[in-house]
């Protein structure tokens, strides 16, 4: 397969994969409308670089050792449900803020713990592993140069910043934000039940 004809087909594959809601999603909306624009930037960083580890371990093969393991699965799910789970709770745990908490918060927030708990979140998807798996049994061959792995390893992930970036932006418009802050605390916790849900799936869900 051509490189652009490879590149042509990742971009209609991994947008449609990136677009479907998720943990992932679920996230960069969190984080944008609890910490700001910043936050949900850097969290959108986070999820990209995640995906670097994916790419790197499917371009050795390892992803199919991966998905055909039970045992490495199981603890993969069980690490990604627990992540989930604790994110949840702290989103339930949210309290109403004052306009000037919610001003500190946003200006104070970590940009790099913002990019660690998006890279977690990313890294430890129990899905991941069939995904890149599917994908690059599609694209890639045993033959193809190093450089052209390289290639569609960092297009894929700046369609996936892109992508949430997209969000973070319509999430951020002022007339969208400010309803959202009238019930900040209330979002944080319907988003809080939506992830510890999705980790409860990813317990519950058989994967291959």
């Amino acid at each position: 397969m051509e490189l652009l004809q490879g590149l042509i087909l990742i971009s209609s594959i991994h947008l449609l994969a990136a677009a479907s809601p998720g943990p992932d999603f679920v996230l960069v909306s969190q984080q944008t409308l609890n910490n700001g624009k910043k936050a949900g930037l850097m969290c959108s960083i986070g999820i990209a670089l995640g995906l670097s580890v994916h790419i790197i371990y499917s371009a050795f093969g390892l992803a199919a050792v991966i998905a055909n393991s039970a045992n490495m699965l199981w603890f993969i799910k069980i690490a990604a449900a627990a992540y989930l789970i604790y994110l949840g709770v702290k989103g339930l745990k949210a309290k109403p803020k004052s306009q000037v908490e919610t001003a500190n918060i946003a200006k104070s927030y970590s940009a790099k713990k913002s990019i660690a708990v998006g890279f977690l979140c990313n890294v430890l998807n129990p899905k991941a592993p069939i995904y890149f798996v599917s994908l690059f049994t599609v694209v890639l061959s045993p033959n193809m140069p190093l450089y052209e792995i390289a290639i569609y390893g960092i297009w894929m992930m700046v369609i996936q910043f892109f992508w949430f970036v997209l969000v973070v932006v319509a999430l951020s418009r002022p007339a969208i934000n400010n309803r959202f802050k009238l019930s900040g605390h209330w979002i944080d916790r319907v988003l809080g039940g939506a992830m510890i849900a999705l980790g409860i799936k990813v317990l519950t869900t058989r994967l291959n």
